[in-house]
């Protein structure tokens, strides 16, 4: 039996349901009778996804049922980096929306002292963009995990917990 349990915080997300959220909503913009003559353009890349259309109003309009397509697939709407919307040739609009991968220095630092503070029997270790949690007591893990929860309705990363031995 092993004498300290661990787990790791990471902040990722499931690539493969973003894809499958992405190719939902280019569905439903060349089917949708507001959207279908907009001649929307969108690209997804690794780290970043843009979106070239005709206006505002359904560069709006494509942002919801993004973000609907996200949830509905289980994805934290905090991956999504939105940036300012700006023109583009042709009187259309251009907006990139940037992934949420991996936890920052300082998010990671801010984390690790909140556990510091709150519990005095675990350790925290920063690895990378991740954090190491271990402890004795697998009681101690749990009232970590319970106290990044409400951590983290304050960050703008969505928290998973890995590893959990």
């Amino acid at each position: 039996m092993a004498d300290t349990y661990s787990f790791d915080v990471v902040s990722d997300f499931d690539r493969q349901e973003l894809v499958n959220a992405v190719d939902q909503l280019r569905r439903e913009v060349g089917q949708r009778y507001d959207l279908k003559d907009s001649n929307t353009e969108i690209e997804l890349e690794e780290s970043s996804m843009m979106i070239i259309t005709a206006s505002d109003l359904t560069l709006q309009a494509i942002g919801d049922v993004l973000r609907q397509k996200a949830s509905k697939r289980n994805l934290s709407l905090k991956i999504f980096d939105v940036q300012p919307s700006e023109s583009s040739g042709g009187n259309r609009v251009k907006q990139t929306i940037l992934f949420r991968k991996g936890l920052s220095q300082e998010i990671a630092k801010k984390l690790s002292k909140s556990i510091r503070e709150g519990l005095k029997k675990v350790n925290v270790s920063i690895q990378g963009e991740s954090l190491r949690v271990t402890g004795k007591s697998k009681d101690d893990l749990q009232k970590a995990i319970e106290l990044l929860r409400v951590k983290e309705e304050d960050l703008d990363v969505p928290l998973q917990f890995e590893n959990y031995r």
